[in-house]
């Protein structure tokens, strides 16, 4: 396991996602980590320094003028004698603070004196996180190189406010320790990658589109993959429910021109990996309001035009990546077809899969995949999506130092 033996000193500040400090603490106490806590006079409002040490299994610290604490300059023991330093929940009071390099409390001060990695969870109403003083604090924060994961997006504590501010879910900050703890080798470093993910939803009308039943699991867990062993990764994602993945820049767009232009924007990249299933048509013309149903009336003709072919164009395009990844999801002649779409589309891999609705693979957790390529066919075991990825991204480090 990543985690196991890793010391990870957790700060809680003073936010209602407090709570969820708790379960965070668990999971990563599972995963082999050994978990220091801090807590700030605020967090200590939302859950007790006893729950927090009982699910740590260790002392928590609060005070920067303990003099049980500091009797040994305790907080510049706290700031080293760690792996990872995890800020969860990261209020806007904390960061703007960070910025500005203030110390008035333990939890600062440690912050200040840290020599080691330091992962945020941001968390607060979305006008903080919007307000342009917190857009400041974060791109100062981002210059000190402070790591971040999140914030989601989602319902706030506040009655009827939703947005972006929800503290990112457990899970989620654990593996976005682990990708930052993760000893192996880096091969990708200095490498630059272009992922595209999700489906695309193509207007009908204002309320209507078409589109498919693509999730972004596969993608987005390429994407990264490929930013754990080191590489610049972009995302250019369609619209799904997943979070981004850590660790990876990504653009959100909801058509196929919009995620061509991302792409091609993008460019030049050392590798291309094109997984997004993107509507192959489009209506020729949307709406500009709701179609209505009108008793009596014929049903509405859509008329469709083909949408561009972003593999294709990257496939030929002036500054074609040094290696062009395809997907191919079919439901019949799944090796022919995808054959078919090396030459035509101008990759240098299709991997390709049965995505028929008895598979369970669009929109499921699972995928079994084969390799085409011209040296021939691999044909690949049910992996979950990740370890699909894990592959892939070896793949691309091994082909690209070829």
């Amino acid at each position: 396991m990543v985690l196991s033996g890793k010391r990870i000193l957790l700060i809680i500040s003073g936010g209602i996602a407090a709570y969820k400090s708790l379960d965070l603490i668990r999971r990563l106490r599972e995963r082999g980590a050994s978990v220091r806590p801090l807590m700030t006079k605020g967090a200590q409002e939302f859950v007790t320094p006893l729950a927090v040490g009982a699910v740590a299994a260790d002392h928590v610290f609060t005070d920067l003028f303990s003099r049980q604490d500091e009797q040994d300059v305790g907080h510049i023991r706290l700031a080293r004698d760690c792996d990872l330093v995890l800020i969860a929940p990261a209020t806007a009071d904390l960061l703007a603070k960070m910025a500005n390099g203030l110390a008035d409390d333990l939890a600062l001060t440690v912050l200040l004196a840290t020599d080691r990695q330091v992962l945020a969870a941001p968390a607060m109403n979305p006008h903080m996180w919007a307000h342009p003083a917190t857009r400041r604090n974060i791109e100062t924060l981002r210059g000190d190189r402070i790591r971040f994961i999140g914030p989601m997006s989602g319902e706030m504590a506040e009655s009827r406010e939703a947005g972006i501010g929800r503290m990112a879910e457990p899970l989620e900050i654990v593996a976005a320790a682990e990708a930052l703890l993760h000893d192996r080798p880096k091969p990708l470093t200095g490498r630059k990658a272009i992922v595209t993910s999700g489906p695309t939803h193509e207007p009908i009308d204002p309320v209507r589109y078409i589109a498919n039943r693509s999730s972004g699991r596969q993608g987005h867990a390429i994407a990264a993959a490929l930013a754990a062993l080191g590489a610049d990764v972009t995302l250019v994602s369609g619209p799904v429910s997943i979070p981004d993945p850590f660790g990876v820049r990504v653009i959100h767009v909801e058509r196929a021109d919009q995620m061509r232009d991302a792409v091609l924007a993008a460019l030049p990249a050392d590798v291309a990996v094109m997984v997004a299933a993107v509507a192959d048509w489009r209506v020729a013309s949307a709406a500009d309001q709701k179609i209505k149903k009108h008793p009596g009336e014929s049903i509405p003709t859509l008329a469709l035009t083909e949408n561009p072919d972003i593999l294709k164009t990257v496939g030929h395009h002036t500054m074609r990546p040094k290696l062009v990844i395809g997907f191919a999801a079919e439901t019949q002649d799944v090796e022919s077809n995808a054959k078919a779409k090396l030459d035509r589309k101008g990759a240098d891999i299709i991997v390709a899969n049965d995505v028929s609705p008895a598979t369970g693979i669009m929109g499921g957790v699972r995928n079994r995949v084969r390799i085409v390529s011209h040296s021939g066919i691999e044909q690949w075991p049910d992996l979950a999506k990740e370890e699909v990825a894990t592959r892939l991204a070896a793949m691309v480090a091994e082909r690209l130092k070829q």
